[in-house]
């Protein structure tokens, strides 16, 4: 019977089934997935997992035996390759052609690879899947050196879990400090330090020209001069798999674009990394390759299809744990926003506010626990600098 199929087997994907079962839908559901995997969380490949202080069994959402007690067909190893969303069928990769009443496209985004010399030298590795996670964790060892492409969130976090296993670590980053996007110079200078004083070589305001070798990398060219390399990892950010939706006439704009309530096309909506959704509270688009958001937006969805009016209306959150220090962020800053220290971030405990034409725009807290959800509730407010630093006022009285 035509029922509900889900393109995309992520963490999206699994949130939504379960809250769609939980509200008692009993339609039928498909998650048609190409990892060969059951849904799993992505955030323990760069953290625990990758540190070795987590079995990869931690990441799955459920077990098979959830899956098939609560009647949800998982087809894992069939890829789709094609939707209609007129016939209203999803043709998989082996010609069968699935029917639907609804369809989700949830088919996440890829790691990036820039194009230069080099790039497809085995030995040159991304960190999307779970494979190339467990990959990785063998291959960082005392011995080794490993040179990283690109200082965001995954190449930094890919450099403390190599750092911690005593590999010795070089990162390249174009820009003249790490995550000078995410969190302005003054904060992404806090986390080139702290990987400094951890003992990576890391060099910023750098091009890379090529990566180096024959029958496997060797080293990486930058300005000129080679930096040797058993492993190089690439961080350089991830693109939305969109082609299935571009081939299927849907509206892309960096992403799906969906409605307030992920509708991309009539019976047609779209969730997690791919999806390029409107936010209602925020009044712009915005997608989001982030844990919280997928499942979120999972719950959502599942809202959305029992009839609730529901909408997307959050700011993003998203976390870091790098060494000793573990990070909550919410809102959405511009590298241009004003930020404000409360606390030194020296210390190693402290939280930052940025604020735009007087409002705040996003907070972090910084081994600083608990207090998540009163920095989300300061969004959008306006609130004295003198107040926000001020540590004797709660931050539930600000």
């Amino acid at each position: 019977m035509p029922g509900l199929v889900f393109i995309g087997a992520g963490l999206a994907t699994a949130t939504a089934v379960t809250a769609l079962r939980e509200a008692g839908d009993t339609r039928p559901l498909t998650i048609v997935g190409d990892e060969g995997e059951l849904p799993y969380e992505r955030p323990g490949l760069s953290k625990g997992v990758l540190l070795g202080d987590d079995p990869v069994d931690s990441l799955y959402v459920h077990d098979a035996d959830w899956y098939a007690a609560h009647d949800v067909s998982t087809i894992l190893d069939d890829a789709a390759v094609s939707l209609d969303p007129r016939a209203h069928t999803v043709r998989l990769t082996s010609g069968e052609v699935l029917d639907y009443d609804d369809v989700v496209v949830a088919t996440g985004a890829a790691a990036r690879r820039p194009s230069i010399p080099g790039v497809d030298l085995p030995g040159v590795l991304t960190l999307r899947r779970i494979p190339e996670s467990t990959a990785l964790r063998a291959a960082f060892t005392p011995d080794r050196s490993v040179v990283i492409v690109g200082a965001g969130w995954i190449g930094l976090e890919v450099a403390a879990a190599a750092r911690t296993a005593g590999a010795s670590v070089t990162v390249l980053e174009s820009a003249d400090v790490p995550l000078r996007a995410a969190l302005g110079p003054e904060l992404g200078a806090h986390f080139a330090q702290l990987h400094r004083d951890h003992g990576v070589d890391l060099r910023t305001g750098v091009a890379v020209q090529a990566i180096e070798g024959e029958e496997t990398v060797t080293g990486v060219d930058v300005d000129g001069q080679t930096i040797p390399a058993d492993l190089v990892v690439l961080g350089v950010g991830a693109t939305p798999n969109i082609e299935l939706a571009q081939a299927a006439g849907l509206e892309l704009e960096n992403g799906v674009v969906v409605d307030e309530q992920l509708r991309a096309a009539a019976h047609v909506y779209a969730i997690g990394d791919v999806a390029a959704a409107r936010n209602a509270a925020m009044g712009t688009t915005l997608r989001v390759e982030h844990w919280d958001n997928a499942k979120r937006q999972g719950v959502l969805l599942a809202e959305v299809l029992t009839g609730s009016g529901a909408r997307y209306d959050w700011a993003p959150y998203f976390f870091t744990d790098q060494y000793d220090l573990g990070m909550e962020y919410v809102g959405h800053s511009a590298p241009d926003d004003e930020v404000v220290l409360r606390g030194a971030p020296e210390s190693g405990e402290f939280l930052a506010f940025w604020t735009r034409d007087g409002a705040l725009t996003a907070a972090m807290n910084v081994n600083i626990w608990d207090v998540s959800d009163d920095l989300r509730a300061l969004l959008g407010r306006s609130i004295a600098p003198a107040r926000l630093v001020d540590e004797s006022i709660p931050l539930t009285e600000l």
